[in-house]
């Protein structure tokens, strides 16, 4: 899911500024081409034109609001906004999760409907002395409020965007 101009903006700007403070991004990260986005899916293997099928067939949805109010990390040390877990939203993740299986994809365990911790990653490797550095830039900027606008299939190697021609 893929946020709107004012979101995207405010998530760039907050890892510019964390960049600025020394904190590797996901603007800097790999390929340098990320955008801030929320998965509702992460393949591990797959076929790309049955997964965008299978996307596609799916009935066209509303935008949807996301409230992201608070700061997490993860034990492997990334950090990221979280949303609001609306049933809405948990939802359509297990809507996405599911059409994608049922094309042979691969899941990552972390996205099975019911494990899924919804987040938008900031920095990929935050290192514990950085942590009050990044906490205090992120509630400078909470609560913040978007719109998922769009969704689409991204290769996270590569940066490569495959859009969907609706939200889902």
């Amino acid at each position: 899911m893929l946020l709107d101009a004012r979101g995207d903006a405010a998530v760039r700007r907050l890892w510019r500024r964390l960049e600025d403070g020394g904190v590797p991004t996901l603007l800097t990260h790999t390929h340098g081409r990320h955008v801030p986005h929320l998965s509702y899916a992460s393949l591990r293997s797959y076929d790309l034109d049955a997964v965008r099928d299978a996307l596609s067939a799916l009935p066209a949805r509303e935008p949807v609001e996301l409230r992201f109010d608070a700061f997490g990390t993860f034990r492997r040390s990334r950090c990221w906004l979280a949303p609001a877990v609306t049933a809405e939203l948990a939802q359509r993740q297990e809507i996405v999760a599911t059409a994608c299986a049922t094309t042979g994809a691969e899941l990552h365990r972390h996205y099975v409907p019911g494990d899924w911790v919804p987040h938008l990653t900031l920095a990929p490797r935050l290192h514990l002395d950085q942590l009050p550095a990044v906490a205090a830039a992120v509630y400078d900027v909470l609560p913040l409020v978007s719109v998922g606008t769009s969704v689409a299939l991204v290769d996270t190697s590569t940066g490569m965007r495959h859009p969907l021609p609706h939200v889902v």
